[in-house]
């Protein structure tokens, strides 16, 4: 990342993840936002005070690698699609500092709340995985039915408010690469943020947010990922993201 920002990051107290323990939200309700790194460095400068910064190995901003598995139908893109309820996803997430890498579940049930169930894995063998009974017990599908389907890899800050009641994800740098097409993005100035609380507990953030105009906005980094690389699938509802996602790239 290029000086400037990194920077506005060490503008922030840090916070380890030893000291980050009670804020792992393993049940919550997420916020998405979508902006460019211009309008995050103005959020960055105003949200300094008020929020540590997580920082491993004295990196504050990570990179990440992930690999996200559907069914052959692609079942997972098209239920999240059409928003049905108790939709899920699989990934697996390597986090590149450390090595370290998880094999996780997603689960949204339908009073928006997402469950995430993961357990340290050392590879993506499936059938191997299958036999921990992980994937019996918390994936709603065969894991004969799954094919490896996108690949992306981004950069993470980690901000935790004061009163270590929530976590700020901001991602960037986010690069998508399709296995089962082939096709890859990279999508430039693009930033995913993402609000993480356990209810609706205050947010000194979401005032911040509001005063530079960066409003809420589903982004799936899977279907979002996918509907832009992989021409054989449906786009349909997504179609208006895909414009929107467009727009705000363009307009700072």
């Amino acid at each position: 990342m290029e000086s400037r920002m990194t920077d506005l990051i060490n503008t922030f107290a840090p916070i380890s993840l030893e000291q980050m323990s009670g804020v792992k939200l393993m049940n919550r309700t997420d916020t998405k936002f979508v902006t460019t790194t211009d309008r995050l460095r103005l959020l960055l400068q105003m949200a300094s005070n008020d929020y540590y910064v997580q920082e491993i190995d004295g990196g504050r901003n990570l990179e990440y690698d992930t690999t996200y598995f559907d069914t052959t139908a692609f079942d997972m893109y098209n239920q999240h699609q059409w928003n049905h309820t108790n939709r899920q996803k699989i990934r697996f997430r390597t986090y590149c500092v450390s090595g370290l890498q998880f094999m996780e579940v997603k689960t949204k049930n339908n009073h928006g709340r997402t469950k995430k169930k993961r357990m340290e894995v050392t590879d993506m063998n499936l059938a191997e995985q299958a036999k921990s009974d992980f994937l019996g017990k918390h994936l709603h599908y065969g894991v004969d039915t799954l094919q490896p389907a996108l690949n992306n890899h981004f950069s993470r800050i980690t901000l935790v408010n004061k009163a270590k009641t929530e976590r700020l994800t901001i991602d960037s740098a986010l690069q998508f690469h399709n296995i089962v097409s082939g096709v890859d993005k990279d999508m430039g100035d693009l930033v995913i943020i993402e609000l993480k609380r356990d209810g609706l507990v205050y947010s000194p953030v979401l005032e911040m947010l509001r005063q530079l105009r960066i409003h809420p906005h589903g982004f799936s980094k899977y279907c979002m990922g996918s509907a832009l690389t992989n021409p054989d699938l449906r786009v349909n509802r997504f179609k208006r993201k895909l414009i929107e996602i467009n727009k705000i790239q363009t307009q700072y």
